[in-house]
């Protein structure tokens, strides 16, 4: 088949094993996006739906302002550097700790025995991560333009596309059948199974076979018309990668790549608690699964897996791969992992870590997003969990289980994390519900175009770099003057919120839902730690959207009522030989005639489970007495009431 391109076939390079592309002639520039996907495609002899899907389902076709994903990609292409990861990797631990002394099982009644390792993370040198030097041998490309420049990048994609299907001995030319370069799309993946390779594939042709359409992060609107093909997916048998087998009881959906990676249970001292790194249950029959939350890792993959597999250190469910979405699972949902910081929240959750980095501006691959999706859909249609972010958290959004731990709780996934698109794939799109009038307030910005300031992403008080955001930014007044929100338990001296990267205390993010508590301009309040705080929202170009609901308001004969951080319960049900846990409210108040919008109500719970065999008193129980909780969006993080102290009412007609 005639080709636009021609092979050195003499030669070959020692990079990846891939066969060495002499471009054709170049000519002249192209002048908008889509003619640069078009000529490296006829350049290279890549199918142009082809080219568009791969590099759709890698990055949306965003630049990312050449900065690397969470797996070390670069560009619309996401050609992989090992070195882009290193630097964020080194210093880094999961969950986005930066070294604070924190315990993820959340339960003083056992404190964790384990502590995470101080060591280095240096990202695995897998084939997987090289793909920039590879590009930048077939094209000739500087690996500085592959990184920063989106033409070159994707001429680099586009020429790797071609030396896969080469090597393959599959058809090649731009005019050459989509649907005969399944295989040549699996290995992009860079997946090291052939059930993540495939399923990478299947999801590049389902984009192929629907379209897409979009205006990238620097402003180019790019197109993809949907079309019809049938892949030839037995191309992808010749890649001889390792093939994975589903045992019985993998909790996964047939659509994403997933294995079974057990983190142990196992006692490992002397002493009735010392044992990890998770406790056995029987959820949902002992306990309602009422939450997922959402990590990021801090860490390599290689790592990841490795610390989840230490009994002296902690767990999470599942954790997910960033260059291809693969998912690996840890943990059974019936039982408890320590993942949240947060007992409560742990017994009552299920724990998703992403292979990524908070503060550091890194982004998260389609791959990444589509398969965590699909996961979280999955878990919650099973156990009956509600789309919405009162259910879905980030675990920024769960609470210090005391006063005194709200400051080292984590704050990932972070700022960076777009929810609004996150939301959009789990089919639960954040509409408006409401008008103006109906009381209710969800931050929707724009992420691409929202860039807040923030600092210490690399040095601290250093600008991070400019990047999209899902947060806002509160003030006490309705000015870019104005103070931050001052929050108590991460500045117990009353001092203002800070632009830091980790510090949330001012911020609110995409999804959230608060109680609306003024408008002025193009300004917007929400009642938020028990203040007031105003956010940038024009008519112009809304950063929210209005919602009908239920809200949380103190009973009449109530100045101030308590907020805690877990839903316990009261003493008397605790059975003899059973400590009872301190309902110890947090360092915040709710004050007469504020309102904060309601997530769910919850039974008072607590999981007791304190040693390996379940020896001790009462343990492998679901304690539950008569006390109900509220729980609430109080800030960043949510909030638990008694109900007992509130009257919930409808949303509309409250405002004043």
């Amino acid at each position: 088949m005639r080709r636009t391109l021609s092979y050195l076939t003499s030669a070959t390079l020692t990079l990846a094993g891939l066969t060495l592309v002499t471009p054709g002639t170049a000519s002249a520039a192209p002048t908008s996006r889509q003619q640069v996907y078009a000529g490296a495609a006829a350049e290279f002899g890549v199918p142009e739906s082809v080219l568009l899907g791969v590099s759709y389902l890698e990055s949306r076709w965003d630049t990312n302002a050449g900065k690397p994903s969470t797996s070390g990609g670069y560009g619309p292409m996401h050609l992989t550097d090992a070195d882009g990861i290193r630097a964020a990797s080194a210093a880094a631990r999961p969950d986005g700790t930066a070294g604070e002394a924190v315990d993820p099982r959340g339960d003083e009644s056992r404190p964790l025995s384990g502590a995470p390792p101080a060591e280095a993370d240096p990202a695995p040198p897998a084939a997987a991560l090289e793909t920039l030097d590879a590009a930048a041998g077939l094209t000739g490309a500087a690996p500085e333009a592959l990184r920063t420049d989106p033409a070159a990048n994707i001429r680099g994609g586009a020429a790797l596309l071609a030396s896969y299907q080469d090597a393959l001995g599959a058809p090649t030319g731009a005019g050459s059948d989509p649907a005969a370069w399944f295989g040549a799309v699996a290995r992009y993946s860079g997946a090291d199974t052939a059930e993540a390779a495939t399923t990478f594939a299947d999801e590049v042709y389902a984009t192929i076979r629907d379209g897409a359409a979009r205006t990238t992060d620097d402003g180019q609107a790019v197109r993809l018309d949907g079309r019809s093909v049938a892949p030839q997916r037995a191309l992808a048998d010749r890649l001889g990668l390792r093939k994975t087998t589903r045992p019985d009881g993998l909790e996964c959906p047939v659509t994403v790549a997933c294995e079974w990676v057990p983190a142990p249970y196992e006692q490992y001292g002397t002493t009735p608690g010392a044992y990890g790194n998770h406790d056995l249950s029987q959820r949902p029959e002992r306990q309602k699964i009422e939450y997922i939350v959402i990590h990021d890792t801090e860490a390599s993959w290689a790592t990841t897996l490795d610390l989840v597999q230490d009994p002296t250190y902690v767990s999470w469910h599942y954790s997910l791969r960033s260059v291809d979405g693969q998912i690996a699972q840890h943990v059974k949902t019936n039982d408890v992992a320590w993942h949240a910081g947060n007992w409560d929240v742990n017994a009552r959750s299920v724990g998703l870590e992403h292979e990524g980095f908070a503060a550091d501006g890194s982004w998260y691959t389609e791959a990444l997003y589509r398969s965590s999706s699909k996961l979280v859909r999955y878990l919650a249609q099973r156990f009956g969990i509600p789309l919405n972010r009162q259910h879905i958290l980030g675990h920024d959004t769960v609470p210090g289980t005391t006063a005194a731990t709200v400051a080292g709780m984590h704050w990932d996934p972070g700022p960076y994390w777009d929810w609004s698109h996150y939301f959009d794939l789990l089919g639960a799109p954040l509409w408006s519900t409401g008008t103006a009038l109906t009381g209710l307030v969800q931050i929707d910005p724009d992420y691409a175009s929202n860039q807040p300031a923030f600092t210490g992403c690399v040095t601290a008080g250093v600008p991070c770099a400019p990047h999209g955001s899902s947060a806002v930014i509160l003030r006490t007044a309705p000015s870019a003057d104005a103070p931050l929100l001052t929050d108590l338990g991460l500045h117990p001296n009353g001092a203002p919120s800070t632009m830091h990267i980790s510090d949330h205390g001012a911020r609110a993010s995409a999804g959230q839902t608060f109680a609306l508590a003024g408008r002025q301009g193009d300004w917007t309040a929400i009642w938020y730690l028990g203040q007031k705080g105003w956010f940038l929202n024009p008519r112009s170009k809304p950063t929210a959207n209005w919602q009908l609901g239920l809200v949380a308001i103190p009973k009449k004969d109530k100045t101030t009522i308590p907020v805690y951080g877990r839903a316990y319960p009261e003493a008397a049900a605790y059975p003899a030989g059973v400590p009872v846990q301190a309902i110890s409210p947090l360092q915040y108040t709710l004050s007469a005639g504020q309102r904060y919008a309601v997530g769910a109500v919850l039974p008072g719970q607590y999981y007791r489970a304190t040693t390996f065999a379940g020896t001790s008193p009462g343990d492998w129980t679901v304690i539950q007495g008569d006390k109900t909780y509220v729980e609430i969006q109080f800030g960043q993080r949510v909030a638990f009431v008694d109900q007992a102290d509130v009257d919930l009412r409808l949303s509309i007609g409250i405002f004043s």
